[in-house]
């Protein structure tokens, strides 16, 4: 039985397009008409883009004091590549800047390369990120076309490896689990730098946080049935 007010530990396998807010805000306004509240503490665990999908873990009532510490959880990720093109935003949020040869590109370049990410790795996030300067998100400069330094950050890969390698499309599908702090995105930019060529994210899915795995979530349609389902007795 749901007690929201005490506090859950929601996992939800969020939809491609919506933001991490734009999820706890659905929760937040369905459970507080539910409950008939005008306020419920909500919030998540770990943002993840508009452009990825996955495991996102929603926090409500007292277990909102939790979400600090879900923050440092293993986070595991699988991500597809495209190599020899770059983008601003290091994805498919904005257009291809610049292309890059690939015809030196081949399965064993890409399995000599890879393993260097294993490790701790200083990484410098994308300046289309939430990274705060002078109390400003990085974003908010880089869609006004202002230039900012970003200073890299150390963070740890656990596990990289290669899932596959289209070497037709040069698409590259890797699986990563990683610490907190890690953007996949610059990992993309990366790699690309690596095998001498460029490279952005065309895919995301965010497949474990901790010991929850995305098989494991609900989908936000799943969760608002089961929502309509449960009864609640106002005290």
């Amino acid at each position: 039985m749901w007690d929201f007010e005490q506090g859950e530990v929601l996992a939800f396998d969020k939809p491609l397009h919506w933001t991490s807010f734009d999820l706890v805000a659905k929760v937040r306004y369905n459970l507080c008409r539910k409950l008939g509240k005008k306020k419920l503490k909500v919030g998540h665990s770990g943002t993840l883009d508009p452009l990825a999908t996955g495991v996102v873990i929603v926090c409500t009532g007292k277990k909102t004091k939790l979400i600090e510490t879900l923050q440092y959880d293993t986070k595991e990720y699988v991500a597809t590549l495209q190599l020899g093109a770059t983008t601003p935003s290091y994805d498919l949020e904005k257009d291809i800047d610049a292309t890059y040869p690939t015809e030196h590109i081949t399965r064993e370049l890409i399995d000599r390369t890879i393993p260097q990410f294993l490790g701790e790795q200083w990484q410098v996030p994308p300046v289309f990120s939430a990274v705060q300067i002078n109390g400003k998100r990085a974003y908010e400069y880089a869609r006004k076309g202002q230039e900012i330094e970003l200073k890299p950050k150390l963070l740890v890969i656990d596990e990289i490896e290669v899932l596959a390698f289209d070497a037709a499309a040069m698409q590259l599908t890797i699986r990563v689990v990683c610490s907190k702090g890690t953007y996949i995105r610059a990992l993309a930019r990366d790699i690309g730098e690596r095998l001498q060529s460029g490279a952005h994210l065309i895919a995301l899915r965010r497949t474990r946080v901790g010991d929850t795995r995305v098989e494991d979530c609900m989908t936000i349609e799943s969760f608002l049935e089961q929502l309509n389902n449960y009864d609640y007795v106002q005290e």
